[in-house]
């Protein structure tokens, strides 16, 4: 399958936890660039990007057949433009069925972390995904290996607990 996202969640049978912790993403996205101009979504999906549509349906899909789907962000603070751009459209994954969680980085500090942002599926695979500075995916990875899949199910365990619910986390 051409996108391991997509192939992971196809397959998911329980859960799935996606790991973010960059400021700052694809920063040549034209919907990126249209909310720096101006564009707010106000909780309104006929304003979301037209790729939208696909995502909220798989997510749908997976988390029908009972599968729990988390999404944790350990961003810094003050936060960029691209997290607040994130944080504006979070609304659409919440009412898709994903739980989204925010985690201020002075408070993971002491966390130990996977060194990039991830996906993991039913606690036994995960994808790697790597990127470029400037936040452009370069490759991804599949990793199984009982140490990783440990690392990056403790981590991302204690991050959830001590992260803030999309509901009530002001981006200010």
């Amino acid at each position: 399958m051409k996108y391991p996202v997509r192939e992971g969640l196809v397959k998911a049978q329980h859960s799935a936890m996606h790991l973010e912790m960059r400021d700052s993403y694809t920063p040549n996205d034209p919907e990126f660039a249209r909310w720096r101009a101006g564009h707010r979504y106000g909780n309104d999906p006929a304003k979301l990007p037209g790729w939208w549509g696909s995502w909220r349906d798989l997510v749908g899909e997976t988390t029908a057949r009972g599968v729990l789907m988390r999404r944790a962000r350990i961003i810094s603070e003050p936060i960029t433009d691209y997290i607040r751009y994130e944080h504006d459209l979070t609304f659409a994954n919440v009412a898709a069925g994903e739980q989204v969680r925010w985690l201020p980085r002075r408070k993971a500090a002491d966390i130990a972390l996977p060194g990039t942002d991830l996906w993991m599926f039913d606690g036994s695979a995960v994808l790697f995904t790597y990127f470029s500075g400037v936040g452009e995916v370069v490759d991804r990875e599949w990793r199984t290996e009982p140490d990783v899949v440990r690392l990056v199910s403790t981590a991302f365990e204690a991050i959830w607990e001590r992260a803030t619910p999309h509901s009530e986390y002001d981006p200010v």
